[in-house]
C-alpha cells in the first residue's frame, strides 16, 4: 500500500495544536510521523544539499600553502 504524500499544512497544523497546548508532544510526534514529516525534511535536505557547492578536496591548501585542517576546540 503506498503512503499519501505528505501535507504541509496538516503537519504545521499539529504543530500549531502542541504549541496552543492542545495535543501532547507524544501525539504530536505520532501525527507528524504519520503526516510524513521525514519525507519533507528528506526532501528539504536533498535540495539544500543540492544547492550548495562542493566541499573543497582535503588535499587542498588554504592561506600561506598548508594544508588546512579544523581541530575542534573543547
Amino acid at each position: 500500500m503506498d503512503r499519501p504524500a505528505p501535507d504541509p499544512a496538516k503537519l504545521l497544523e499539529s504543530w500549531m495544536e502542541w504549541e496552543r497546548g492542545e495535543t501532547t508532544p507524544g501525539k504530536v510526534m505520532s501525527n507528524l510521523k504519520t503526516g510524513g514529516l521525514r519525507d519533507v525534511l528528506e526532501a528539504l535536505a536533498a535540495a539544500q544539499q543540492a544547492d550548495q557547492p562542493a566541499a573543497p578536496a582535503a588535499e587542498e591548501t588554504g592561506a600561506g600553502g598548508a594544508e588546512t585542517e579544523w581541530t575542534p576546540v573543547v
